[in-house]
């Protein structure tokens, strides 16, 4: 499968707890980093529920 990079761009201090643990589940550990991850449609459907919090970079 192809491989995108995302970065979180804001903070998950006042989202709800799942969004807060989509992020985790997506590998983020702390703001601006960098994950790259596989291309798969579960996490394409994680990105749609915190898309408001992260961006796609590759």
């Amino acid at each position: 499968m192809a491989k995108i990079t995302i970065k979180q761009e804001k903070s998950g201090i006042h989202s709800t707890l799942r969004q807060k643990r989509t992020l985790e589940a997506l590998g983020f550990s702390k703001l601006n980093q960098l994950v790259e991850v596989e291309a798969t449609p579960q996490i394409k459907g994680m990105l749609e529920k915190v898309k408001h919090l992260v961006s796609v970079v590759a």
